[in-house]
């Protein structure tokens, strides 16, 4: 099952039946008479079309590449799951476009990119260099690309090693099932100068910690250090299971991930549980922090509609976040302040988490990104987010805001349309600061 916003009826469903029981709810009443912020869109990138057409590209995941020599020339690296890898400059324009690797054979899944983040300066054969890596779900492996701004030919160029093994897969055949490569965080542990990825395995609850290493002729690959799976059942205030609704032998798998490098802890959306903080290294105790709305609510799976029909709200969810939680990133800030933002895919808004772990990452504030007077729409079913706080040029002074949008407006017909939008983040700190 393609779990995209696009492809997901017993979750959205679910979703939709547990919204409008949450109507009745005196909390949530509270909420919706005190709306949210709205924050609107500076540009936005040509949409992508994910039919035979559109090359199947699909917006998901984007980052946000500082160029020191010249901030104003700065890039965003956004997947577009089987289309590939896109770059835009700061005015959203395509600068690059980079294919997904093919299939390996007639009966195998092509590559396809779920989510991309960056490291900076690692130490290859070649020399330093900045990286955009990607988890290819596709074939269950990570890939990396050289960042050169003023290459020919486009600022990427493909290093990975071409030794790399699958993340979890043993065999094609295991790839083949698609229980894959597919959220992903990097990080540098600063006490050591070694670079991480962190991998999510798709319809499964794992997460993989993996050393990048450096191989023959500047490529990059990496090595398996631990392995952690988060929990797919919990125990109820009431003494009875719970476990998320989906289809028979998915679990509530894990996409967006972020880590604080400074205190070396991973942020980790468990799609339909909640929001989870433990050391990037694996080796703690994983927390949970904010659970969403539909936390506890139970749903009976329907083979025939492929939809989940939800029984009585308990009311053990959290009252910030719709499932599916999504992109998390991070705003830091000079004084070790800042805020964890968290995409609340089920309601079309964000969340803000205080980023210091002694405040017990509480909640401070949310928006939405709505439309511009320019024309630009707003973003609805956010699947990724990036912030980078420090000044972009004279575009963004302030720092930037990229999130995706899983309905671009007006669109073309029936055909699926989507892109990512570029907001200013001094407005989203303003929104959340009032």
């Amino acid at each position: 099952m393609v779990t995209s916003h696009s492809a997901r009826p017993a979750r959205l469903a679910l979703v939709t039946a547990v919204a409008a029981l949450a109507a009745t709810v005196v909390p949530f009443q509270a909420l919706a008479a005190s709306p949210l912020p709205t924050v609107t869109p500076r540009s936005e990138t040509p949409a992508l079309h994910d039919d035979e057409a559109g090359g199947d590209a699909d917006a998901d995941d984007p980052a946000i590449w500082r160029n020191a020599a010249d901030p104003g020339r700065s890039l965003v690296i956004g997947t577009a799951k089987q289309g590939g890898l896109r770059v835009y400059d700061l005015d959203a324009r395509e600068v690059q476009s980079v294919p997904a690797p093919a299939a390996p054979g007639p009966d195998h899944a092509p590559g396809r990119f779920n989510n991309v983040d960056l490291v900076h300066g690692l130490r290859l054969s070649s020399g330093r260099a900045d990286l955009a890596v990607t988890s290819d779900r596709g074939s269950d492996r990570l890939r990396f690309y050289r960042i050169d701004r003023d290459r020919t030919g486009g600022p990427l160029t493909d290093v990975t090693d071409p030794a790399a093994a699958p993340v979890f897969s043993s065999s094609q055949a295991e790839i083949d099932e698609q229980r894959t490569a597919y959220g992903l965080a990097t990080w540098t542990d600063k006490a050591t100068g070694r670079s991480y990825a962190l991998v999510s395995r798709r319809e499964r609850t794992g997460i993989a910690l993996l050393e990048l290493t450096p191989g023959p002729g500047g490529t990059v690959g990496y090595r398996k250090i631990r392995t952690l799976d988060l929990p797919a059942d919990f125990r109820l205030p009431n003494g009875s299971s719970w476990s998320s609704c989906g289809e028979p032998g998915e679990l509530p798998q894990v996409e967006g991930m972020v880590v604080d490098a400074a205190t070396g802890t991973l942020y980790a959306g468990q799609e339909d549980v909640g929001i989870w903080r433990l050391p990037a290294d694996l080796t703690g105790k994983p927390q949970l922090i904010d659970k969403v709305r539909e936390f506890g609510v139970p749903g009976t799976y329907d083979e025939e509609t492929e939809e989940c029909t939800p029984g009585a709200d308990p009311g053990y969810g959290g009252t910030r976040i719709s499932a599916d939680v999504e992109g998390l990133t991070l705003v830091n800030e000079q004084d070790g302040d800042g805020y964890l933002l968290a995409s609340s895919q089920g309601d079309n808004t964000f969340a803000a988490y205080d980023r210091e772990v002694s405040d017990a990452n509480e909640y401070e504030g949310g928006f939405r990104v709505t439309a511009a007077p320019s024309g630009v729409d707003g973003s609805e079913e956010c699947d990724g987010a990036a912030a980078l706080n420090a000044p972009l040029g004279s575009r963004y002074p302030n720092g930037l805001l990229v999130v995706q949008d899983g309905h671009d407006a007006p669109g073309d017909g029936e055909r699926p349309s989507t892109n990512f939008k570029f907001v200013d983040l001094g407005d989203v700190l303003d929104a959340v600061d009032d």
